[in-house]
């Protein structure tokens, strides 16, 4: 059974007079007289029946009984002023945590979310880009956007964008002693490969992708390589050669004159795309229902944007 407390009053103005070993000083930080405070302490005194302060001539001492109680009661009191505080502050801002590919994150998720916390200040939002999908189910974070094929088990996905993947280079590549004007020209300029670790098999490489438009080149697989879509992109941006890539993370370079797509039917539609996951084992909050909303309402912004390049 819990031990009864003694009176809460009478403990506060025995640690106050404590501390101050003077009952009047007491008196006014409690905001009381000091007749009261020495009324609480005498109840006090004959419900532990002794003394916790002697009164001398030269004014108030402590006893010790009283020097032994009065750090746990301070210690007690400073926690519980913590806890007042605490209960007073605002109610916090809702937080939830999402798991994204490093790439998707830089090219296509950070550049919006001005956007979301404007619609929804009152979420915080934790962005984890991790080169490996997490543990969902462990609670590693509310929801993951992932590109794949859509058959997470145990989880609930649903299909954010589909994909495609196109050449991209620099402006200035398509000036110079070899514009690039057709497949053929690519064989003056170097080829950036992905070898980012998705694993789709039906995204095609060079080699694949000049096949399908019946150019030998004399080899394909020559050329740097990028284990990041987003490194693919700077280095084309920069000017280092042409980069196979996906149209989703490159829209917006594109969109801003930073990457040119030089072939007209340059693009292919590959079978993995981007999909949300959420846990099955437990409800979303609305947190991360809101999210994945807003991530829906961008995606169908990012599709029509893409039919207008």
């Amino acid at each position: 059974m819990a031990r009864p407390l003694l009176p809460l009053n009478a403990l506060r103005a025995f640690e106050s007079a404590a501390r101050h070993l003077n009952f009047t000083r007491a008196a006014d930080e409690l905001s009381v007289t000091p007749g009261a405070v020495s009324q609480q302490i005498r109840l006090l005194e004959d419900t532990v029946g002794g003394p916790l302060f002697k009164r001398e001539a030269k004014g108030l001492q402590i006893t010790d009984l009283g020097r032994a109680a009065a750090p746990l009661l301070r210690e007690g009191f400073e926690r519980l002023m913590d806890a007042s505080a605490l209960l007073r502050e605002p109610p916090r801002r809702r937080q939830i945590s999402v798991s994204v590919a490093p790439s998707f994150a830089a090219k296509w998720l950070m550049p919006r979310m001005d956007d979301f916390h404007a619609a929804h200040p009152e979420i915080e939002v934790w962005i984890s880009a991790d080169m490996e999908p997490v543990d969902l189910t462990e609670g590693a974070a509310d929801l993951a956007v992932r590109y794949g094929p859509g058959n997470y088990g145990g989880h609930v996905s649903q299909l954010l964008m589909t994909e495609t993947v196109l050449p991209v280079c620099a402006p200035r590549l398509m000036q110079g002693d070899h514009p690039i004007q057709a497949p053929g020209d690519l064989i003056h300029h170097t080829l950036l490969h992905d070898v980012s670790s998705d694993a789709d098999p039906s995204r095609p490489d060079w080699a694949m992708w000049l096949k399908a438009r019946k150019f030998r080149h004399p080899d394909p697989r020559r050329g740097s390589r990028y284990n990041q879509n987003s490194l693919l992109i700077e280095a084309a941006i920069a000017g280092r050669g042409v980069a196979l890539a996906k149209r989703t993370l490159a829209q917006a370079d594109l969109a801003a004159g930073r990457l040119v797509a030089p072939f007209a039917d340059g693009s292919e539609a590959v079978g993995f795309a981007y999909y949300v996951i959420m846990p099955r084992d437990r409800p979303a909050s609305a947190s991360a229902l809101a999210f994945t909303a807003w991530l829906k309402r961008q995606a169908v912004d990012h599709d029509n944007n893409m039919d207008t390049l």
